[in-house]
């Protein structure tokens, strides 16, 4: 895929909770790889287990009742898979650092701003008070928080929703991590915040030297900020593509219709908006096959009796996991 060695390879990933009614593999067989300094985006409906691939990354699947049942999350030649409790919290925010998606209930709200990013800097940079403070009013300052001597000493109440992300995302940069977790970094927040907000995130990485990967249902802000796009349904990775290839030729029939799903002005005026018919399998009463061929009008019957692999292309640069990619005719 890349002469660069991967900073991550995520091998196989298994990810199952226990409920009431049984076992559920809300992930299942994930595999994807990061580049140093690449901003990769993870998207996908609802439930679709990008978010619990995320936390799986530093180990933050509540456990009971999720736990990883099998594969490996190696990052720079360690697999996270199997490191202490010890060991794994000192890699969470020196190595890798992750922006929650809410950061309301991310941050304590007993605390101010300022002790809880003395606090993480105090630690993983071995820094006196003093010395972290100034160093939190320096960061706070570079992701575009006005005054930031004075809103160190503020709570998060006292905060907008844009002031806390970028919170989150100062106190995610502290430690100068060499991979960012970024879980829906613009959520609930307006369209000009939104893209405040991830025009930090591109300078801040391109100042930081670091790898992002960016979990999002919005193709629109995986197109401004991302190199390669990971689609996921239902548990699996469905698609693995460079941008500017997934937005131009589509693979899987499931990326194809969240491209086509955009909103678009047609005609000069708003059309009605395509959607994908039916609705996302029973986690708990998976089909034997394909888990996307009842909402697809290219399903056969091999795709409801096998389950599709991922398959990467002759050049190494894409993969789906599909019987009948769109690139083929099905008559």
């Amino acid at each position: 895929m890349n002469s660069a060695t991967p900073l991550l390879q995520v091998s196989d990933l298994v990810i199952e909770f226990s409920t009431e009614n049984g076992v559920v593999r809300a992930v299942d067989g994930v595999s994807f790889d990061v580049f140093p300094n690449e901003t990769v985006g993870i998207v996908g409906e609802s439930g679709c287990g990008k978010t619990v691939t995320g936390l799986s990354l530093l180990r933050l699947i509540p456990s009971p009742p999720g736990r990883i049942v099998s594969g490996q999350i190696n990052f720079l030649g360690r697999d996270l898979v199997t490191l202490s409790d010890a060991e794994i919290r000192d890699i969470r925010g020196h190595d890798i650092s992750m922006i929650f998606q809410e950061p309301m209930t991310a941050l304590n709200p007993v605390f101010t701003i300022g002790n809880q990013m003395i606090d993480v800097l105090k630690r993983h940079r071995g820094l006196k008070r003093q010395q972290a403070r100034a160093a939190a009013i320096e960061l706070l300052d570079k992701v575009g928080i006005p005054a930031p001597a004075d809103r160190v000493d503020e709570y998060p109440h006292q905060l907008s929703g844009g002031m806390r992300q970028r919170v989150m995302i100062a106190m995610a940069l502290s430690c100068d991590p060499k991979l960012l977790i970024a879980d829906e970094p613009t959520t609930a927040l307006d369209v000009t915040t939104q893209a405040q907000v991830l025009e930090q995130i591109n300078r801040l990485q391109q100042e930081f030297h670091m790898a992002v990967i960016l979990i999002t249902h919005d193709l629109g802000v995986v197109a401004e900020t991302c190199q390669r796009a990971i689609v996921m349904y239902c548990g699996r990775v469905v698609e693995n593509a460079p941008i500017e290839q997934l937005f131009a030729a589509p693979q899987h029939p499931y990326t194809g219709g969240l491209l086509h799903a955009i909103p678009k002005i047609r005609d000069e005026k708003l059309a009605e908006l395509p959607i994908i018919p039916g609705r996302v399998p029973d986690l708990l009463h998976l089909p034997a096959g394909c888990r996307f061929a009842d909402r697809c009008s290219r399903a056969e019957q091999k795709c409801r009796q096998t389950a599709p692999s991922l398959t990467w292309s002759r050049d190494g640069h894409s993969a789906v996991s599909c019987h009948y990619p769109l690139s083929i005719d099905n008559g």
